[in-house]
């Protein structure tokens, strides 16, 4: 039906693009499910290099989007991850603007409990933001947060993928210290929940020319904490951020729960919940993309970004597993 790449990955449909990659479901022949799988344009050594960090970057824990794997075939990488269905917090708060204060707690608590996994790794994810909290089709249930994104994160004690001149951030969210060139650390991620806290709580998106607005409400004293300007006045870290909020008290958000439902589009004709050929007839013609020979200089990129990001353990057991 649709063009399987590398001998494991048959293409479904497009879920998304940016300025790093484009964004398919997929089906994993081997595995037999969908996933997201993240591909690449073009053969640009700063995306494939962020691509590469992205997919080393394999924190186990249930409150983080994993990477499962990658793939290489002419002048295309792909990187494939679990397939996270309900949105993300972005499309939440434009669903509703802001969300209850019992909400917000729950899903920052989760946040804090993936970052306390994230750091203990040796991992800064620098990159914390609605768009990057995806989440899980729960409906009125209770939320199920997933970190995800790390194209940009940066490991404790690994050079730089970005030269501090780069200031690779997303304005608004990023902690002050971040557009002057400061060294990567946790506290950095610490601030930035705080801002999306302020934002979940608001509805308003934080500006990057702007201090962090007055707190107010039952989780005030947290987030004033988080967003401090200091860096030392901030939580020492995200355990202890989290201990400090679950001891916080909000009210019941009443009988109007948020919904978080499945934001995926219908799966094209021929397909189905099992896979291919489970679904009505097909109507169209097979995915095809493009091919060029992957040149020379691409694959120097590919393999000495694993190697720097991974190690030639891990190269080398991707290799054989994949």
């Amino acid at each position: 039906m649709g063009e399987v790449f590398a001998g494991r990955y048959e293409l479904v449909d497009v879920l998304g693009s940016g300025g790093m990659g484009t964004v398919w479901r997929v089906w994993d022949l081997r595995d037999r499910t969908y996933r997201a799988a993240k591909m690449l344009r073009q053969s640009d050594s700063s995306s494939l290099l962020r691509f590469v960090r992205e997919t080393a970057t394999r924190v186990e824990h249930p409150h983080v989007v994993a990477p499962t794997g990658w793939s290489a075939e002419d002048d295309r990488v792909l990187f494939a991850m679990p397939l996270v269905g309900g949105g993300s917090v972005a499309t939440l708060l434009g669903d509703y603007g802001p969300l209850p204060a019992s909400f917000v707690r729950t899903l920052v608590l989760q946040l804090l409990d993936a970052l306390s996994a994230v750091h203990a790794a040796g991992i800064v994810h620098r990159d914390i933001k609605p768009a990057n909290l995806l989440l899980e089709p729960t409906g009125t249930g209770e939320p199920h947060l997933r970190l995800s994104d790390f194209g940009i994160a940066a490991a404790l004690d690994e050079p730089r993928l970005t030269r501090a001149s780069d200031l690779v951030h997303t304005p608004g969210y990023s902690a002050p210290e971040v557009a002057t060139g400061a060294d990567p650390d946790p506290v950095q991620d610490l601030f930035s929940v705080g801002m999306v806290m302020q934002e979940m709580l608001t509805g308003v998106r934080p500006e990057a020319s702007a201090p962090p607005g007055p707190a107010s409400g039952e989780l005030a004293a947290v987030r004033a904490r988080l967003v401090a300007l200091d860096p030392l006045a901030r939580y020492a870290s995200a355990a202890e951020a989290r201990e400090a909020l679950a001891a916080t008290e909000v009210a019941d958000p009443g009988d109007d729960p948020i919904e978080v439902f499945s934001h995926l589009p219908e799966l094209p004709a021929g397909w189905g919940a099992d896979g291919p050929g489970t679904g009505a007839a097909p109507n169209r013609q097979p995915v095809q993309l493009p091919r060029e020979p992957m040149s020379a200089t691409t694959r120097l990129y590919v393999l000495a970004g694993l190697l720097a990001a991974a190690g030639v353990a891990a190269l080398l057991l991707a290799a054989l597993t994949l």
